[in-house]
């Protein structure tokens, strides 16, 4: 289940048998407007197995760009599904909905039920998953259509941040702007449920926005339906001196819409690859997510904590290929350290993200902040920040004191933004390790707050051999 916010209502459960991993199963009767999404595993994606002497055609300039900077290379992993396997499949019956050429899967919806018989006939596929039964999985109520702007009714205080004050000096994050670095030339992607009026919000006026993307509903754009995503997006790009200026204010933000909240389920993991698939085309390089799951309206489809190992989960596997493309990944651990699940979420436990817990003013952890370690005992949460009582702007564009690691995080990323703006020589993998060193327990790492609270100013000037 996507934990999102402080809020730890459970959705209505759906109780179904689906037809998964291509074994067919009864079906409760379906409703002559249920559809079916299933996701279809491919032997392979039709094109040779060789090395791949140039980026055209295959990536876009932005990716190559972020892939020559940091000294990746482009591989079979890279290059799309072969059309005619679309189209065979789509021979099944049904429409497409998503595919991911990284893991090499299509995801089709159909109102046949028997739809997973006839694709698992297909000599080119693998297995077949169900990861959706519903009606009406476009509709949705649009966006409303005031376009006023909206301006914050708190007054100023004293300092550049204002009521952001406290959450970045927790990581001496002003000793980076002080020496002008604002994250500037730093694309982050950021991936959640919905920007809400972010387009509206005067704290976002001077918003370097490079582009959206609606993955859930294709023809509408990402500004209306939830303003979980404002309110994160405002740890970072905020810009009201004396009332709210985030970690990366100068940064260029890309915006993606991959979480339903109407529901949960696995096609949201399909719609996360699919956000991180089209992050990388735009040559993103860093992307904050604070989305996180572990169970779903399934009773098939729920993971369990020995599934916490780094590579069992469809949405960890394919954070592990985000980052070995380059980018920087900075995910939620979750919002569920005093339920019964207790740990951290998927894809939290992915070996080369930063994993981001809550802490309080006091520095202790966030009662509701999930804890570690992973199911093959590694450190998780790598880092914590403030969590508890965090300065947002909602999608009202009022200032609000929220709670969850869903903001601890952003904090952090736009950070490590300003951080990698001034350490262009690093790759992905090297400023996580430098974050992790300069923390404030790295020596006695724990499974409640892991390396500690990140140190900005001690980790640049570590990097730079100056005194710390």
């Amino acid at each position: 289940m996507a934990k999102m916010d402080f809020n730890f209502q459970l959705k209505t459960r759906i109780y179904i048998l689906l037809i998964c991993g291509g074994i067919s199963l009864s079906w409760v009767p379906a409703s002559a407007n249920e559809t079916f999404c299933f996701r279809v595993y491919l032997k392979d994606k039709g094109v040779e197995d060789k090395v791949i002497l140039s980026p055209e055609g295959i990536i876009s300039e932005e990716a190559f760009e972020r892939r020559t900077k940091r000294g990746v290379e482009i591989n079979t992993s890279d290059i799309p599904i072969n059309p005619s396997y679309i189209t065979s499949i789509l021979s099944a019956g049904g429409q497409l909905v998503t595919q991911s050429k990284w893991m090499k899967t299509v995801v089709i919806e159909g109102k046949d039920s028997l739809l997973s018989e006839k694709l698992k006939a297909l000599p080119i596929v693998d297995s077949i998953k169900c990861v959706w039964k519903g009606s009406d999985r476009l509709k949705h109520n649009g966006c409303p259509d005031d376009k006023s702007e909206l301006s914050p009714s708190d007054e100023k205080r004293t300092g550049e941040y204002g009521y952001a004050q406290e959450q970045i000096e927790m990581l001496n994050g002003a000793y980076l702007h002080e020496s002008g670095r604002k994250g500037q030339g730093i694309r982050i992607a950021v991936i959640d449920a919905g920007f809400l009026n972010v387009n509206r919000i005067n704290a976002f006026k001077n918003l370097n926005l490079i582009g959206t993307h609606n993955i859930v509903f294709p023809d509408e754009d990402v500004f209306c339906d939830d303003d979980h995503g404002t309110k994160v997006l405002s740890c970072m790009a905020a810009n009201l001196p004396g009332v709210m200026v985030g970690t990366a204010p100068e940064a260029s933000y890309l915006l993606i819409k991959s979480e339903d909240v109407r529901s949960e389920f696995p096609i949201e993991e399909d719609y996360w690859a699919a956000a991180l698939e089209y992050a990388d085309s735009i040559g993103v390089d860093i992307v904050t997510s604070s989305l996180g799951y572990f169970r779903f309206d399934t009773d098939d489809s729920v993971y369990t904590t020995s599934d916490l190992d780094g590579r069992t989960a469809f949405i960890t596997q394919i954070a592990e290929k985000a980052s070995e493309k380059g980018m920087l990944l900075f995910c939620s651990a979750g919002n569920e350290g005093n339920h019964m699940w207790e740990k951290i979420t998927f894809p939290g436990d992915a070996p080369n993200v930063l994993t981001v817990g809550a802490i309080t003013s006091e520095k202790e952890r966030s009662t509701f902040s999930s804890i570690g370690f992973t199911a093959d005992y590694r450190i998780k949460p790598d880092i914590v920040a403030l969590g508890t009582g965090v300065c947002v702007i909602n999608g009202t564009g009022n200032i609000q004191y929220t709670n969850g690691t869903s903001f601890s995080t952003p904090i952090v990323a736009g950070l490590g933004a300003c951080l990698w703006q001034g350490l262009t020589w690093l790759t992905n993998k090297e400023l996580i390790q430098l974050i992790r060193q300069t923390a404030s327990q790295t020596s006695q790492p724990d499974v409640e707050k892991g390396y500690g609270i990140p140190d900005m100013e001690k980790a640049y000037r570590k990097e730079m051999n100056a005194p710390i």
